[in-house]
């Protein structure tokens, strides 16, 4: 049975990890939301979320859209490649409702699966 959890170690937790992702990133990316990711080797995959609120003023809005990421990526987390990933959002992801966010979401995973295999 495949477990689907989200525990700490699926997190990147300090600015070091962030930096190695922004270093050479692979990319992924839809209009309102850029998915980077950077190949670690722990053998699992790592999410860390960067919503600046110059770019989603409410908090309650930023709340959502990083609570839709994380369980997107725990829901994907077994079909993506070991790599560490950073979600950038842009100016209007806050008008997409929940749906198309994850919809969004999913297909730019798909997109780091694809990237993954091809390299």
């Amino acid at each position: 049975m495949v477990k689907l959890a989200f525990p700490r170690e699926l997190r990147l937790l300090t600015p070091k990890h962030f930096t190695y992702v922004f270093q050479q990133p692979q990319r992924a990316s839809s209009p309102e939301i850029t998915i980077l990711g950077r190949p670690n080797e722990l053998g699992h995959p790592r999410i860390g979320l960067t919503i600046a609120k110059k770019n989603v003023k409410r908090a309650h809005e930023r709340n959502r859209i990083k609570r839709l990421a994380r369980e997107s990526f725990r829901l994907n987390q077994h079909e993506l490649p070991p790599m560490d990933f950073v979600v950038l959002v842009r100016k209007g992801v806050a008008e997409l409702d929940n749906r198309a966010l994850t919809e969004a979401l999913g297909k730019l995973w798909r997109r780091h699966c694809r990237l993954a295999r091809a390299s």
